[in-house]
């Protein structure tokens, strides 16, 4: 079981933070996916910490950019510091973030026990986001990006990824 670990966040900056989004998937902000783990203003620069994650993923330089941008744009400096202890970890997705990611066609991550059952081909228990069915199987262990899955529905026929559980 993973521990959650509380981020360190400035109630002033929320507004900015909210306003920057994941680039791979749009509807889920910063905030949403979990990945900022401090964001404070000292002497008059937004320090923000960054968790990946995974490590090297290609999102990171985006989402540091965009931090920078969104702060710039209110006159503020960034000095933007990845992360990497603790590990993200899908836990770290708020409920929102999970219900953002469903309605915009990609099935939230599951349990650890559970989403190893899914992709491993041992139990069809990954909703299909398009009708609901759990009628689904794998067609294959990366999706539009690494950290995703691709499924497939058997009763609608439409494919949807499946954000991949990581502990």
């Amino acid at each position: 079981m993973t521990i959650a670990i509380q981020p360190n966040i400035d109630k002033a900056l929320l507004p900015i933070l909210e306003t920057v989004s994941d680039p791979e998937i749009p509807v889920l902000t910063v905030l949403d996916l979990g990945v900022i783990r401090e964001a404070i203003e000292l002497e008059g620069i937004v320090q923000i910490k960054l968790t990946p994650t995974y490590s090297g993923c290609p999102a990171m330089d985006v989402i540091g950019d965009d931090l920078a941008k969104a702060f710039s744009e209110i006159g503020k400096e960034t000095n933007i510091q990845l992360v990497l202890a603790p590990a993200w970890t899908t836990d770290w997705i708020s409920k929102a973030g999970k219900l953002k990611m469903e309605a915009y066609g990609i099935a939230a991550p599951l349990e650890e026990t559970a989403d190893k059952d899914a992709l491993l081909g041992n139990a069809k228990i990954i909703k299909c986001t398009n009708c609901g069915s759990t009628n689904t199987h794998l067609v294959s262990q990366f999706g539009s990006t690494a950290c995703k899955a691709l499924f497939k529905c058997d009763d609608c026929q439409e494919p949807f990824d499946y954000f991949k559980c990581l502990k």
